[in-house]
């Protein structure tokens, strides 16, 4: 995979550091975070961030994907993360992303994908990046809007968090159409 950092007007996209996990820790454990995501359970368990922020640093190792800290350039603050799952037998990803609430609809999430989609077509050489988000979380399907992708389905309660089955709606963008957008 091409290196990283990747940096934008307002933000500084890097790989997470251990140093990272108190930070991590905090947004994770924001049931408003949890409840936007699939895989961030509520309540967040002692020690989480420290195994996901590992995690991370294997996958990225072994080509399956790529997950970067959102940072703000002018102070550094963390303010969340975004990912690429990659699937290179179909050569494609999957974005996913979570930001901390203060931090909400404000655009960082928008810009923020902007600059991985644009890495993942331009130096991973990516065919096709899709994501999915909750039905009950319109605010995420305007991101990935404005980011460039376009519906493309809903899956009637795809997945179960807890208790509960959730609607999914799904995205996706090529490389050609996103070559054609930055036209």
């Amino acid at each position: 995979m091409s290196p990283l950092p990747l940096t934008t007007v307002r933000l500084h996209l890097q790989p997470f550091d251990l140093a990272d996990a108190p930070a991590v820790q905090e947004w994770a454990k924001d049931a408003r975070v949890a409840a936007t995501t699939l895989n961030i359970p509520h309540p967040y368990p002692d020690g989480a961030a420290e195994d996901w922020i590992g995690s991370l640093h294997e996958q990225h190792h072994r080509n399956r994907g790529t997950t970067v800290a959102i940072r703000l350039r002018h102070d550094d603050t963390l303010i969340g993360a975004m990912g690429l799952g990659i699937h290179p037998q179909h050569n494609r990803a999957e974005l996913a992303y979570w930001i901390g609430v203060p931090y909400w609809g404000q655009g960082y999430a928008t810009e923020a994908a902007r600059a991985v989609i644009r890495y993942g077509f331009q130096d991973l050489g990516l065919h096709r990046i899709w994501a999915a988000a909750m039905v009950h979380n319109p605010a995420s399907s305007r991101v990935l809007e404005k980011a460039g992708l376009k519906r493309e389905g809903l899956l009637r309660q795809h997945v179960k968090k807890g208790d509960t089955y959730i609607d999914l709606v799904y995205y996706g963008l090529l490389q050609e159409e996103w070559a054609s957008l930055c036209n």
